[in-house]
């Protein structure tokens, strides 16, 4: 529909095309037609029947066409519907526009004289096979601008034009063969043929010479994955194999299904991958049950590790299963051993995820649980983001921290739940520019920065901020925990809007931090060297102790004798001793309040807060020893 519209101004172009098929035809035919094209392109209505009977008296064809015009013409328009479709059938619809016999007369006497004597019954019939059959090659590109130019009277012309469009088809032939060469040496170990037959909906194979925004995904069982929990082996080639796969292809998934429970060794997927690789979780991912399934060659500190994984993003409507509870036995382990005790010797436990010297990674949606040590664990990294994650272990779990993260910038954790026996979240050395919004802490050791400074270490954090936090029967709220003989600096910290149910210790600076679970007993020597705490703010830090748990004050901040704790300051902080301890009961109303306790810690109360925190001195100190607390 589009030649008729704008062909009007190509009826010149059209005329050319048409005197160069005059030179085709023998001389007798020639000067007629040239006068058809002008006088027609003049005088469209009338005058070419007029012309048309004094042109076939010349010939016999041409005397036959004048008393069929209208009828014949429809056979022209048919031939040249005929490109289209089938050449008896299409005659009927040439019929309806009328005035188009005009331009096949003329067209016809171009072209029919040479070919008239093939087919003597009727002059154009001959001339519909030759502008049917020859003409598709050649005439089809150059009479598309002419048939458009004819009437807007004239569709089946411009039809065969538009059947040329049989060139959108080989434009998507390349699209599609393309797509095949590029991804077949990824798929090759996926799939086998019949994969690439179903190349729309088939899983990895065929999807991966994707493009345009279209993820290709890689389905671990496309690669040998059984996903019926217990073929560690055959699952973790395919796991490797399908990474590999999906590493190298843009926008790419490495898809663990649904409908199956995979069981890998340790690994570490490496990069680095082509921009948009997503690992998806949908099923059941664990590794194997307890220490004694531990594959002897494989490390025990680590489970699965994305190494250089830029831009990754890990999520699924699955779950991480870390099968912990053997490992949280070992004698090793705090109050593991007989009698309650904790013996010396190798305690390692795999940390279940872990991202490694990697930037713009998201973890997003994914279910964690019963992890043998750390859930998820960043190090090294920059530009994170967790979002809507939830980790689930019981509260006697050691080490099983919900998300750690140390020498990592630019991070946020958000809308996140995590029940677990250790810290909430951890802030490790080396980290900045770190966000904690909206996330629920229940039981375990609440949100913390640090242990800071072990073993003398140099540690710095700053630019921390924790917002809209909710800590539930948790040892801790928000807390900061540095070993005595470390150096460095905590500053740039806030705690915004943290809403504390039944916690032992709602806000802790402790710079005498000592995990001496390793086994001596000996405890931490004191040590005069202390990683600096300054420009705390406790801002809008609500809710309710546990004054029964043992841990004394709801307010504690004690700090190191040499370098003191300074610029926290205290803004509408309410802490009431809980009434019946459950998650969501108030403050007992006869309780008294637990005294804050100070050491050698500098700030200001802003507002008045409950309880009272007079025991900070104001001002600051005259030494801090800056040298060692330098970052």
């Amino acid at each position: 529909m589009q030649p008729p519209v704008k062909p009007p101004e190509e009826l010149s172009p059209v005329g050319a095309p048409r005197s160069r098929v005059r030179a085709m035809p023998p001389s007798p035919s020639l000067s007629p037609p040239a006068k058809a094209p002008s006088h027609s392109h003049a005088k469209t209505p009338s005058m070419p029947p007029a012309e048309r009977p004094a042109l076939p008296p010349t010939k016999a064809p041409a005397a036959i066409s004048p008393a069929t015009p209208p009828q014949l013409s429809p056979a022209k328009a048919h031939s040249t519907h005929h490109h289209a479709k089938p050449p008896s059938l299409p005659p009927a619809e040439p019929p309806v526009p009328s005035p188009s016999p005009e331009h096949p007369p003329r067209h016809s006497p171009s072209k029919p004289p040479a070919y008239a004597p093939a087919k003597p019954p009727t002059a154009l019939r001959p001339a519909i096979p030759p502008a049917a059959m020859p003409k598709p090659p050649s005439v089809a590109p150059v009479q598309p601008p002419q048939r458009p130019p004819a009437p807007a009277t004239k569709p089946p012309p411009s039809f065969p034009p538009q059947l040329a469009p049989t060139m959108p088809p080989p434009a998507h032939a390349p699209a599609e063969t393309p797509a095949p060469p590029t991804t077949p040496p990824a798929l090759p170990p996926a799939t086998t043929a019949p994969s690439p037959k179903n190349s729309s909906s088939s899983p990895p194979p065929p999807c991966t010479g994707g493009g345009g925004g279209i993820s290709n995904v890689f389905d671990v069982r496309a690669f040998g994955a059984t996903g019926n929990g217990s073929s560690a082996d055959g699952d973790t080639r395919a796991f490797r194999a399908a990474w590999k796969a999906a590493c190298s292809a843009e926008s790419a998934t490495v898809l663990v299904p649904s409908d199956g429970v995979f069981t890998i060794t340790s690994t570490i997927f490496a990069g680095p991958c082509k921009p948009g690789l997503t690992f998806q979780i949908d099923g059941v991912l664990m590794p194997p049950d307890g220490p004694a399934s531990w594959p002897a060659a494989d490390g025990r500190r680590q489970w699965i590790v994305f190494y250089r994984a830029d831009g990754m993003t890990l999520s699924g409507k699955g779950t991480i299963e870390g099968n912990g509870e053997e490992w949280w036995n070992l004698p090793c382990k705090p109050h593991r051993g007989p009698n309650g005790s904790t013996l010396p010797g190798p305690c390692e436990s795999p940390a279940l995820i872990k991202f490694v010297a990697s930037s713009d990674v998201s973890v997003q949606g994914l279910r964690m649980e019963n992890s043998p040590q750390f859930h998820l664990k960043f190090d090294g990294c920059s530009r994170v983001l967790v979002d809507g994650l939830v980790v689930s272990s019981p509260a006697s779990s050691p080490n099983t921290d919900g998300v750690h993260v140390e020498n990592t910038s630019s991070v946020r954790i958000l809308n996140s739940r995590i029940s677990n026996g250790d810290d909430c979240v951890s802030i490790g050395g080396g980290c900045s520019g770190v966000r904690v919004e909206n996330v629920t802490c229940v039981h375990g050791h609440g949100i913390s920065i640090g242990g800071l400074g072990a073993r003398g270490a140099r540690a710095c954090v700053s630019n921390v901020t924790v917002r809209g936090a909710r800590v539930v029967d948790s040892d801790n709220g928000v807390r900061i925990k540095t070993w005595q003989g470390g150096a460095g600096s905590v500053s740039g910290v806030v705690f915004d809007a943290v809403q504390m149910v039944n916690v032992r210790g709602c806000i802790v600076i402790d710079q005498y931090y000592c995990d001496a679970h390793g086994g001596a007993g000996a405890g931490c020597a004191n040590q005069t060297a202390a990683v600096r705490v300054d420009g705390v703010a406790y801002r809008g830090i609500r809710g309710t102790y546990n004054p029964r748990g043992g841990g004394g004050a709801p307010v504690r901040f004690a700090c190191s004798d040499t370098v003191a704790c300074t610029g926290i300051t205290m803004t509408d902080v309410e802490l009431l001793p809980a009434g019946g301890g459950d998650e969501g009961g108030g403050a007992s109303a006869g309780a008294k309040l637990a005294d804050p306790y100070c050491w050698n810690a500098y700030g200001v109360m802003e507002t008045l807060t409950q309880p009272p925190v007079h025991c900070l001195q104001e001002g600051r100190p005259e030494s801090l020893q800056d040298q060692l607390a330098s970052c």
